[in-house]
């Protein structure tokens, strides 16, 4: 079986640094990263701030810094789950290339030690990737429940 095991080259579409606009509640964001950060607080004022942020990595470094909302361990997941959803469903075209990876094992293999969202070393949990599979499925069910019709 496949295994891209890097969000890197002609996988960098599955990157959350991709730029890929999405609105997430009321607030554009140019990328999955700006919005997740932002995701971590209720506050619009700050949210509106890394949604301007120059670039993915700026909106990690202000993330790391925000106050976190009070139920950002148990919800940080399924927010994670709506924002890569929201950005496969919005761009058709990021959408076809997910479902183009087949039944390919996605990894987000990573060096900066992220054993939650990815693997380091052959250890972690590989959430991103899970989610990106998941995603990958229900685009494939969509389209085939659509070809039915």
């Amino acid at each position: 079986m496949q295994v891209i095991e890097h969000f890197r080259g002609q996988y960098d579409f599955l990157s959350n640094f991709h730029p890929a606009q999405i609105r997430f509640e009321g607030i554009d964001f140019p990328t999955v990263e700006h919005a997740f950060q932002a995701a971590k607080t209720k506050d619009r004022g700050l949210r509106l701030a890394v949604a301007n942020a120059p670039s993915p990595g700026a909106a990690k470094r202000i993330g790391r810094r925000l106050p976190l909302r009070g139920d950002w361990e148990a919800t940080k997941v399924g927010v994670m789950r709506d924002l890569v959803r929201l950005k496969f469903v919005t761009h058709a075209e990021l959408g076809t290339k997910l479902l183009a990876t087949g039944i390919a094992t996605l990894v987000e293999g990573n060096t900066w030690n992220d054993r939650f969202w990815g693997i380091c070393h052959g250890e972690g949990r590989n959430q991103l990737g899970q989610i990106l599979m998941e995603i990958r499925q229900e685009l494939a069910e969509t389209s085939s429940s659509r070809a039915n019709e």
